[in-house]
């Protein structure tokens, strides 16, 4: 293997402590950079749920730069495998902001997003997205 297509494959991991992702909703955050998963001691896969800190923020958001919330991992890049034995997998790793409750903090959701959310119990994120993958 060459240097050079070495360094152009992409080592694609868990979502883990230190991660940046894009927000892909309106709630005023642009990148957030995980804190903790909440679920599994490697971190956090599609659909699972983490703590994060907003590390850039629209000044008129509902939410502020520095502020920790929570989040469902939408799209990660790391592949996962489905049922009929296909794998899916994103080009970015992103992110939908929620309350405690797991309730959206913002009103529509951009992008494509998997449908395997909806055994995780997030089948509001569902509804507010435009396009389901």
């Amino acid at each position: 293997m060459t240097c050079k297509n070495m360094f152009s494959q992409q080592q694609r991991t868990f979502i883990q402590m230190r991660t940046v992702l894009k927000v892909v909703d309106n709630s005023g955050a642009k990148k957030v950079m995980c804190i903790q998963a909440l679920k599994g001691k490697k971190g956090a896969r599609l659909g699972d749920t983490i703590i994060a800190s907003v590390k850039e923020a629209h000044p008129n958001g509902k939410v502020k730069k520095g502020k920790v919330v929570y989040g469902v991992v939408v799209r990660a890049a790391m592949q996962k495998g489905r049922c009929d034995g296909s794998e899916v997998k994103f080009d970015d790793n992103a992110v939908v902001l929620v309350d405690k409750q797991g309730q959206p903090i913002g009103t529509r959701v951009f992008g494509p997003v998997p449908h395997e959310l909806r055994q995780k119990k997030h089948v509001k994120i569902l509804t507010l997205a435009g396009h389901i993958a």
